[in-house]
């Protein structure tokens, strides 16, 4: 999901739905003011209104990935974001308790849910989320952004994606009539025929029209599969394939996803943001986010390949959006480069990771990956004086240690060393 969407999502709920939805979809927990300091430990220095747990979130999955350990006081705020009933707001003060006019957001618990398990700790903060989650679960199978809100396929995919991250069997997430996570996420799929074909739909039209939108099939690509939002990359190779017909599994309705979502990428290589209702007509811009949350989702369906040239244009284009947009927009990107094999230390000549970092706390712990296969070139040995670097200096020692072997022994005098 773009940062984009978080940032405004919740402004819309809170300004169109104010009426129709249920008292959980009131106006937004207070956030600071412009003037009032940040929390401590706390990523970037935008308004966390709407995004500060989901962007913590991002940033912890993204530096996991990458063998970066946040500082203990990151980890520490965003545990205590949590309300007691295991719920998280997209931002709250956490100096007071939660009460009826904190908005819960499944997104944001959900989000929190996969990065501390990325993370490997607090598994009881981890399960009271989980208990609320499968609490909050529609009729339909599905999760709102709020909790009582209608079923969406972004909030339904990012739930079942944390489920499934924390070791929830989703098959075992039912309703009363027996709907799961799955059976909401193939409601909002569109068939193989017609315009955005393969596609998922955000939610239904008020007349039940279901219209494709890129954003929900990356999202929906990945919680069909049962896989969160650091997937990685699948061993599988496969071709895109629109799969028709009744009765299909959700396997395949994640594979149509996949298949549009190569198809929307396939000529330029990246999507395009909608424009803006009553705005003038201009230009189409590019959606970075979202092209990156599709890099993501066709690298985890099978379809890396599908994905590389939307990998090159993110890495020429990408870099001044990602700085801008704060620790959401530079862990996608950062995960979109994981998917794929990509370098996401020098990422269009941007060191990702290391800018990530720099939108926090220094980390507790941070470790260069080894190189990867798709690397061709190795690392420079000298050091940076123009001396012999340690690794030279370690092939010395074992080519020198070698040579006294082979003159005490006598015995190999035509081993090659």
């Amino acid at each position: 999901m773009t940062v984009r969407r978080r940032a405004a999502a919740l402004a819309i709920t809170a300004v169109l739905s104010a009426a129709a939805a249920p008292a959980a979809s009131a106006a937004p927990s207070p956030s600071p003011s412009p003037s009032t300091k940040l929390p401590e430990g706390l990523y970037g220095t935008a308004d966390p209104t709407y995004d500060g747990v989901w962007r913590q979130s991002m940033a912890f999955l993204a530096q996991k990935i990458e063998l970066v350990t946040p500082a203990t006081k990151s980890v520490d705020w965003l545990v205590a974001q949590q309300c007691d009933s295991g719920a998280y707001a997209s931002y709250r003060d956490a100096s007071k308790p939660c009460d009826d006019k904190t908005v819960a957001d499944t997104n944001a618990t959900a989000a929190a849910v996969q990065a501390l398990m990325e993370l490997n700790s607090h598994r009881p903060t981890v399960d009271n989320s989980v208990s609320w989650l499968k609490s909050v679960q529609n009729e339909d199978g599905g999760w709102g952004y709020n909790p009582g809100s209608p079923s969406d396929a972004n909030s339904t995919a990012v739930v079942t994606g944390a489920l499934a991250r924390a070791g929830v069997p989703l098959a075992d997430i039912t309703t009363d009539d027996g709907a799961s996570p799955y059976t909401a996420l193939q409601s909002f799929a569109l068939p193989c025929d017609g315009e955005g074909a393969g596609a998922f739909a955000y939610q239904p039209d008020k007349d039940g029209k279901l219209t494709a939108n890129a954003d929900a099939t990356a999202a929906a690509v990945l919680g069909a599969m049962g896989k969160g939002m650091a997937a990685g990359n699948s061993n599988a190779v496969r071709k895109p394939v629109c799969h028709e017909g009744d009765g299909l599994t959700v396997e395949q309705t994640a594979q149509n996803g996949a298949f549009y979502l190569a198809k929307a990428l396939g000529g330029s290589g990246h999507l395009q943001l909608p424009p803006m209702p009553g705005a003038e007509e201009s230009e189409p811009q590019p959606d970075f986010g979202n092209t990156a949350d599709a890099v993501v989702a066709l690298a985890a369906s099978g379809h890396k390949d599908q994905a590389e040239k939307a990998v090159a244009y993110l890495e020429k284009n990408a870099g001044d959006w990602a700085e801008k947009g704060g620790p959401a927009a530079t862990a996608q990107l950062v995960l979109a480069a994981h998917a794929t094999g990509t370098d996401a230390r020098d990422f269009g000549g941007v060191d990702l990771v290391r800018q990530l970092n720099a939108q926090g706390p220094a980390p507790a712990a941070t470790a260069v990956p080894s190189p990867t296969a798709t690397q061709d070139e190795p690392e420079d040995t000298t050091s940076d004086d123009g001396g012999l670097g340690v690794w030279w200096l370690v092939g010395i020692g074992l080519a020198f240690g070698a040579g006294i072997g082979f003159l005490l022994s006598g015995r190999r005098k035509n081993q090659q060393l």
